[in-house]
């Protein structure tokens, strides 16, 4: 299987995860249209339980992504599928718990959360996804290891496809009977692209294990702990930061209540928090999480092989691609933040506000994520939970404070989760710079993408009150303004020299 250079395996699972986002918001669309922010407001009251297993998870992928990229480089191909083979029995067993106490516990939960009951049916619906999940998760961590994302990508594609078909039909076919249960039907989407998206992967590993052939692998009890040895504190800090979400869930809407604010009014504000901002932010958060994913297997063999020059050079290149991406997504949501939520909520943008100010979050989440990566990729696993902790604590006690203040009620948590991720990012940053003994060239980093961003974003504003005032039409009007935006940045991009395009089309073509 041929190997991936870090941009070329960024492109490929950033265009997927940009894809699947986008087919993530034709789901939130008709759900919207189907339920309104009430309804989304129940669905997204189970989404953070399941982002929490998803946390507690994903520890092993990264583990298994990062194991078999050293052994793969060592030779070691009895290794590769001792590593697989553990991983997958672990994710088995961790999601069928998870799906066994979800469905036995979910009116316990919903009562101890203090949540609406009609919450109930998402809880349920949602249920399933877990040992779905789990089983391509396992498989994602393997061929992300082998240095190839195509799978990976695919498979991602799939998952949404699978989710937003199934959802929406389920949705759709159960709202006669009641928006909460036509949240749950939305809700079991989760399990149905998980399902469609690990069979996909299984069949793949199936045709292609014919490589690693070997007629006997013997057991290795180290395997097994040196799996768990990475994976749980990845998942740790995974899971430090899903509380983050699993917090907003509990606190907002209590709080919100205390600042005076109705129940109805309260869960309202909740969904647009969670079911408008969070959803949009997260788009520009794919290319980051791709930029991770291929980032971890290029640190960990390059730092296994000792080729300190070559993983000082990928981290230059992974924190210029961080600003890169935070940037112009930053600025784009800031000024552009009615007009995207009309684009893709037609007639209910309510909650721009919302969108506005928590984009300026954006920066400090993708640079948290790379240096993260970074630092497990060279073996550091426990610090970065430490500093994702102290900034979950610093978002804990600013939403408990600011929140039930009547004047600032949601804009509380917003102001959270940035103080949060500054936090969070800051400690990181410079622990990686400690840690590999280097300094980032900023001005190339910070400098030139922030030239480039700006330029953009004014272009972007004008083009969008130009094209509305010829069009009429705010909608045709956004769009093509962001797309010129995209062209536009692009250009900058190479003008400015962030990135040769000699250098671009020399490593999307390299192996």
């Amino acid at each position: 299987m041929k190997k991936q250079s870090l941009i070329k395996g960024t492109i490929i699972l950033g265009v997927a995860g940009i894809i699947a986002k986008f087919m993530g918001l034709f789901f939130r669309w008709p759900l919207q249209m189907l339920i309104g922010d009430e309804g989304v407001g129940y669905y997204q009251l189970s989404y953070p339980l399941y982002m929490f297993f998803i946390s507690i998870a994903s520890g092993i992928p990264v583990a298994v992504s990062k194991m078999v990229s050293e052994k793969n480089a060592m030779h070691d191909r009895e290794g590769v599928i001792q590593v697989l083979r553990k991983a997958m029995l672990l994710m088995i067993i961790m999601g069928g718990s998870f799906t066994i106490l979800m469905f036995s516990f979910s009116n316990k939960l919903i009562t101890f959360l203090k949540w609406p009951p009609k919450a109930y049916y998402s809880l349920l619906g949602i249920a399933l996804a877990p040992i779905f999940i789990a089983v391509m998760g396992a498989l994602r961590g393997f061929f992300q290891g082998l240095q190839n994302m195509n799978y990976t990508a695919i498979s991602q594609i799939l998952e949404q496809m699978g989710r937003v078909v199934i959802g929406v039909g389920l949705a759709y076919l159960l709202l006669p009977t009641g928006i909460e249960f036509s949240a749950g039907g939305a809700a079991f989407g989760a399990a149905a692209g998980g399902f469609i998206g690990g069979s996909y992967l299984l069949y793949k590993y199936i045709r292609m294990r014919k490589e690693f052939w070997i007629y006997k692998v013997k057991g290795d009890t180290t395997v097994l702990s040196k799996l768990l040895y990475i994976a749980i504190p990845i998942s740790l800090g995974a899971t430090v930061g899903s509380v983050m979400g699993l917090i907003d869930s509990i606190l907002v809407p209590q709080k919100l209540l205390e600042a005076g604010i109705t129940p109805k009014q309260a869960t309202i504000l909740y969904g647009q928090l969670t079911g408008k901002a969070f959803v949009l932010i997260n788009v520009p958060l794919t290319l980051s999480i791709a930029l991770c994913a291929s980032l971890v297997p290029i640190i960990a063999e390059a730092h296994i092989l000792k080729r300190r020059e070559d993983v000082v050079n990928k981290v230059q290149t992974a924190v210029r691609m961080a600003f890169v991406i935070a940037l112009p997504s930053m600025l784009g949501l800031y000024f552009m933040a009615y007009p995207v939520l009309n684009l893709i909520f037609p007639g209910h943008a309510e909650g721009a506000a919302i969108l506005k100010y928590l984009s300026l979050s954006i920066p400090f989440i993708i640079l948290t994520q790379i240096s993260t990566a970074i630092l497990q990729g060279t073996g550091k696993y426990i610090r970065p939970v430490i500093n994702l902790s102290i900034g979950c604590l610093a978002k804990v006690i600013i939403t408990f404070l600011l929140v039930p203040i009547p004047k600032i009620n949601v804009y509380g948590a917003i102001i959270g989760s940035i103080a949060g991720y500054v936090i969070a990012a800051t400690l990181s940053m410079r622990l990686m710079r400690k840690n590999l003994n280097t300094s980032i060239n900023y001005y190339d980093a910070l400098i030139k993408p922030g030239f480039a961003s700006v330029i953009m974003i004014f272009a972007v504003v004008f083009f969008n009150s130009y094209i509305y005032n010829y069009t009429g039409s705010s909608r045709i009007a956004c769009l093509c303004a962001v797309l010129i935006g995209v062209i536009l940045y692009g250009i900058f991009i190479i003008i400015f020299g962030i990135f040769n395009y000699s250098y671009i089309k020399k490593k999307i073509v390299r192996r």
